[in-house]
């Protein structure tokens, strides 16, 4: 594994540019950490959404069944963290490569739409998203509004009046688009891991799938994290880390890429 950061000699950063450059199918895989620069806190770290709305008392979908006014005091907080937020450096970094035919598409594990915000044209995303609100009762799918999060209570559904939650992936749900998203990984040659322990099946398999078939992966992360192929004893199957702010990081490689282009 090669470390790539702030003080890294500009050797390795060409050598990692020329590898994506020349990359058949570059693929993105995002997690938490891409969006942080945009405002939105890792749910998952102190202070952030799960510790203070713990997952098994107001995100599974037996909660919202049984008592949908409890889940709502959770859509209500998510909704308010993600209104007005702005896609920030990396995600314009990722949206750039695209552009430039580098990157065919981003897998992401995010709800908050700032890929296609962007400009990323191929977005899966694996747990759904929070611009619109689904009705689990007649199918119902509608863009969310601001006034959405500001009712005392739930909101309903126009046609059949059922208490509408967001079109996110809550536990217990299965997740978005995996057929399409296993199919797209197949062949990929190269990932970007951004933002992401990827500890969390089905996402943690993405980067395996990769390695496997004889590609390489780039991680960017303040610290690294993706773990070590079983049947290949290998340390880790990261090729490329990326160590710091993916604000500053992935912006970084997307320069140089730009430049051989």
């Amino acid at each position: 594994m090669i470390v790539i950061n702030s003080k890294t000699n500009d050797k390795a950063l060409s050598q990692a540019a020329k590898s994506l450059q020349a990359a058949r199918k570059a693929a993105a895989l995002t997690g938490a950490g891409i969006s942080v620069g945009s405002g939105i806190p890792d749910f998952r770290s102190p202070g952030g959404l799960w510790s203070v709305y713990a997952p098994d008392e107001y995100a599974t979908l037996d909660v919202f069944y049984q008592n949908p006014q409890k889940a709502w005091q959770l859509y209500r907080a998510l909704g308010n963290v993600l209104l007005g937020k702005s896609a920030n450096p990396a995600h314009a970094a990722l949206a750039e490569l695209e552009r430039i035919e580098i990157l065919r598409g981003v897998v992401t594990q995010n709800v908050d739409n700032l890929h296609q915000q962007a400009g990323n044209q191929v977005v899966f995303e694996i747990h759904g998203d929070h611009q619109h609100l689904q009705c689990l009762q007649c199918g119902e799918l509608l863009p969310v509004r601001e006034e959405h999060y500001r009712l005392e209570d739930m909101a309903r559904c126009s046609q059949c009046a059922y208490p509408l939650k967001p079109n996110v992936v809550l536990f217990g749900e299965a997740v978005r688009s995996i057929d399409e998203i296993d199919e797209f990984i197949s062949d990929c040659d190269l990932l970007l891991v951004v933002g992401t322990s990827a500890q969390v099946y089905p996402a943690a398999g993405l980067p395996m799938t990769v390695k496997r078939n004889g590609g390489q992966v780039f991680e960017f992360n303040q610290e690294q994290t993706l773990g070590r192929d079983p049947f290949s004893g290998m340390g880790t199957i990261t090729d490329y880390f990326f160590q710091g702010d993916v604000v500053e990081m992935l912006p970084l490689l997307t320069r140089v890429v730009s430049s051989l282009s």
